[in-house]
């Protein structure tokens, strides 16, 4: 397999099937070469800590998307507050009041709201300075996607920064595909969809747990249960192509009424504006 080392952009290392010593090797040998190298199949926060203190770039494994299941764990109250944030912004009736409250309870959230939503992303000629300015030059609509987002980072502050991104990627994946799929309407449940797909491995949890603490959409809950509704499609279409599973893309592309090559489009696309969100 040497000789082939000249093509390659990146050295993939199985975590499960080396031990220690080989991926020691690995590093000592091939980085010195310039060719980066990507820790497969990491399963453990130790996994992870290893790879990066012997200079792999890359991270690839089911622990930035699954949970750490811990034995009769309660929610911290500080990403207790989070979460009950979200499912007041994402209220059927928009209360404001109750809105306002929330923060309170945790006062570094108004700063990080106030930073994400004065950053260039958005784009506002006027800064804004409060949370009823915010309101008024975003709309609401907006407003309720950007706590979100804050609630979702602040809660995994704790967590490595590719989680996070894990948890934007499919929010503006499934928002972009919606339109394709005949579900504009509910673009912004299908967005929260996406940024609460992964709250289980963030908080550790199990997903029912999770969905315990948030009011939800009957069709977002559904989905994020495992259930089987038009939501599910969506985001098992984004998970499909994540996979690489070519012959479950395409079918599932058919059944919600979206052109295959749109997928790959609306992921690059979401990716990128995942990647910008400062973490």
């Amino acid at each position: 397999m040497e000789p082939l080392l000249a093509l390659t952009r990146s050295l993939k290392v199985d975590f499960r099937t080396s031990d220690q010593d080989i991926r020691h090797k690995m590093a000592d040998r091939y980085l010195p070469q310039g060719l980066p190298l990507v820790a497969e199949k990491v399963e453990t926060q130790s996994e992870v800590d290893q790879a990066r203190a012997l200079g792999y770039a890359y991270f690839q494994g089911c622990f930035f998307s699954k949970p750490t299941m811990i034995e009769g764990r309660n929610i911290p109250g500080y990403k207790l507050n989070y979460l009950r944030l979200i499912a007041t912004v994402n209220a059927p009736d928009f209360d404001f009041a109750k809105i306002e409250q929330v923060p309170k309870q945790e006062p570094s959230l108004v700063y990080k709201l106030l930073r994400y939503l004065n950053s260039p992303l958005l784009g506002l000629r006027n800064e804004v300075r409060s949370i009823s300015h915010a309101i008024t030059l975003i709309g609401e609509k907006e407003f309720r996607r950007w706590v979100s987002i804050v609630a979702i980072v602040s809660m995994a502050g704790d967590k490595p920064p590719e989680l996070i991104r894990t948890a934007l990627t499919p929010a503006y994946c499934c928002e972009e595909i919606s339109g394709q799929a005949g579900l504009s309407p509910q673009s912004s449940d299908l967005f929260l969809m996406g940024l609460l797909s992964v709250t289980d491995a963030i908080l550790d949890l199990p997903m029912h747990s999770v969905l315990s603490h948030l009011p939800l959409s009957p069709e977002v809950h559904t989905a994020l249960s495992g259930g089987a509704n038009r939501f599910r499609d969506v985001y098992d279409t984004l998970l499909s192509y994540e996979r690489v599973d070519w012959e479950t893309l395409s079918s599932l592309a058919a059944k919600i009424g979206c052109a295959e090559d749109c997928v790959p489009e609306s992921y690059l696309s979401a990716a990128t504006r995942a990647a910008a969100v400062s973490v």
